[in-house]
């Protein structure tokens, strides 16, 4: 894993700024770092190496090719790389890494060409001396990232934002209609950037910046060659019929065998998240079954009983006979992540699991330099509980008038919260989250999907934050996937999946893990997210994913075969920190510093009256909007740290 940056000015040597802004990825890639420019062109490839593959300098990056027409850096895996050295037949490689067979590719073969036929993560940079072309391309799935766009009169991009920021022509400019974007999903979606000019390259494409365009100051229009949700709709076109349950079972674990077999290779220690859950117990399953040695496995736990993974984890170790590390992290550790979180996340992101997603990264760390995760699962297998809840819910709605379902919404809302909080005693024995139990809190904010046009818009009321006009000043979101039509695809259940493929996993979940990891310098691989697996889940028909109720019956199954179901049927828990908690405790004063209403009106970018009420409401306790105010809690910490 490592961190790449280029700059293409034309006219300007830029390599004392590039090898600067280098500096500033030092984590993503601590062992090694290059610079190589073109003069005459005006470009400049940074590169830091995280060494996985191919130890030795052969491995060094900027790579040039062999025929000397091609330069490139490139952060990611190429799992398929050995087979991709055997078709080509070359006679002349200077060493074994990924880096060398693909850029040999591109020269053999072209671009399009080689996209689609690696297995990998990746976001790369090429340079065509001859023609004088820059190419920018990323996985298919979004697990790396690549920001770009022009500063100033040059072309620059980079795999974070910190490191632009060291560049010539950098503009700290928020866009507020991005900002807006933010708070309605509680992260950045791509293509957008929290910064005015710059954008983020999506998943499955790749841009292709000539000399002319550059001249011009063109923005690239990226190329689709992998589409997660085009993916999804040619699968249910086309299932796979099987004679038998079972024969469906093992053709899943095949794809997945394989999948894990290539990411177990690595000239490094390697290891992997075990939360306990079916996603990384099925990956840990299938590594310890192909590896002579035990599989060194991680997990954290917190004293809170009700967020404590830990135990559950430890006895699936135990059965597979892993090497197995815990750490019990106590609320001062977590806290004392917070004040990191800008650095780290370099965006404003507010998913408040990035907290223990960082701690478990710090421990696998100590052991480890690559960490296989089971990310992935629900989106493939239909895991979430909100695709249950949202089919239910349109299920019970659409047979009601619109209007009868407005007179409901104000029915239930004017209850006052106390009459509903006084009967959620009754109910606390059954709610795995007592200390989230706030039944009027649930029964009002329900209440506002009630009067949903259609299953799309109350699947994205569901997923919503803040109604962000309401807050931004001077903010409109932009329309995003989740406006547009939603895929034609058999079932509500399975749009929600796909378009989660192709927001929220590379959105949320995949920037999640990557700048929590690459803080730490550890590289992450997701065998669920090789494609293969991805295309086969897809021509699965809905029966093998979601089975009586049940998601993800199929990978269960698999995971059966190696785990018994005592150890693993269990009621599904986010990997969540008791943070609605803390906001009233521990963390109160630094909450209300950040959102002191004078300090708000002065910096002009939220209406204060929203966010104060939902922190009073939070305060006494009636209402739990901690996802809420971490929202704004997290833009506020961002834009402290990098704008002052």
């Amino acid at each position: 894993m490592c961190g790449i940056i280029g700059i293409w000015s034309g006219d300007s040597d830029l390599s004392n700024a590039v090898e600067n802004a280098c500096y500033t990825l030092h984590h993503r890639g601590p062992d090694n770092y290059g610079v190589w420019r073109d003069v005459s062109a005006g470009v400049v490839f940074g590169h830091t190496r995280l060494s996985i593959l191919d130890l030795s300098p052969a491995g060094h990056q900027p790579m040039v090719s062999a025929c000397g027409r091609y330069v490139m850096v490139f952060n990611g895996e190429i799992y398929n790389h050995n087979a991709l050295r055997s078709m080509l037949d070359l006679q002349c490689w200077r060493g074994h890494s990924d880096t060398e067979t693909l850029l040999a590719c591109f020269a053999v073969r072209g671009v399009e060409k080689t996209l689609k036929a690696i297995v990998g993560m990746f976001a790369l940079a090429l340079w065509d001396k001859e023609d004088r072309k820059l190419i920018l391309a990323r996985d298919r799935l979004g697990e790396k990232p690549l920001y770009y766009g022009y500063m100033g009169g040059a072309f620059a991009f980079a795999s974070e934002l910190k490191a632009l920021r060291r560049l010539p022509g950098f503009s700290a400019e928020i866009d507020r209609d991005t900002l807006a974007l933010y708070m309605r999903h509680n992260v950045v979606p791509t293509p957008y950037c929290i910064y005015k000019g710059l954008a983020k390259l999506p998943a499955g494409t790749w841009i292709e910046l000539c000399g002319a365009a550059f001249k011009r100051r063109q923005m690239p229009e990226p190329q689709v060659y992998w589409s997660a949700i085009s993916v999804a709709m040619a699968g249910v076109k086309s299932p796979h019929v099987f004679d038998s349950d079972e024969q469906a079972i093992d053709s899943l674990e095949a794809f997945l065998r394989q999948a894990v077999a290539g990411q177990m290779i690595a000239d490094v220690p390697i290891g992997a998240f075990l939360s306990g859950g079916i996603d990384s117990s099925t990956v840990v399953a299938l590594m310890q079954v192909q590896s002579a040695q035990a599989v060194k496995t991680f997990s954290i736990g917190f004293r809170e009983g009700d967020y404590d993974e830990a135990q559950q984890a430890k006895a699936i170790a135990k059965h597979l006979g892993t090497e197995h590390a815990e750490l019990y992290v106590s609320p001062e550790d977590a806290l004392a992540v917070i004040p990191n979180l800008p650095s780290i996340y370099d965006e404003p992101f507010a998913d408040s699991s990035q907290i223990p997603t960082y701690l478990m990264a710090t421990l696998a760390k100590k052991y480890v330099t690559v960490a296989l995760s089971g990310d992935g699962g629900d989106e493939l297998f239909g895991g979430y509980d909100r695709y249950f809840l949202a089919d239910m819910l349109w299920r019970v709605f659409s047979p009601v008038p619109t209007g009868l379902r407005r007179l409901a919404k104000v029915a239930i809302q004017t209850v006052p919260l106390k009459m509903y909080n006084s009967l959620s005693s009754i109910f606390s024995p059954y709610v795995r989250h007592k200390n989230n139990l706030l039944l009027g809190d649930k029964l009002h904010k329900g209440a506002e999907l009630l009067d949903s046009r259609d299953g799309p818009e109350l699947y994205r009321r569901l997923v919503d934050h803040w109604v962000p006009e309401a807050v931004v000043l001077g903010g409109v979101a932009p329309m995003t996937v989740l406006d547009h039509s939603w895929p034609m695809l058999p079932s509500p259940t399975e749009q929600m999946m796909a378009l989660d493929a192709a927001t929220y996993l590379p959105d949320v979940i995949l920037v999640k893990v990557d700048r929590a990891v690459m803080a730490v310098s550890l590289e992450t691989r997701v065998p669920l997210l090789d494609h293969r697996v991805y295309e086969f889940a897809w021509h699965l028909p809905l029966q093998y994913k979601v089975r009586d109720d049940v998601g993800k019956w199929i990978l269960r199954q698999v995971l059966y075969k190696y785990v018994p179901k005592k150890l693993v049927d269990r009621p599904k828990s986010g990997f969540g920190i008791p943070i609605d908690s803390w906001l009233r405790g521990p963390l109160r004063d630094w909450v209300e510093a950040l959102i002191d209403e004078a300090r708000l009106q002065q910096e002009g970018f939220f209406n204060p009256a929203p966010i104060r009420q939902k922190w009073a409401e939070h305060l006494a306790g009636k209402r739990n909007w901690a996802y809420h105010l971490w929202d704004v809690l997290m833009f506020q910490a961002w834009k402290e740290y990098n704008n002052g």
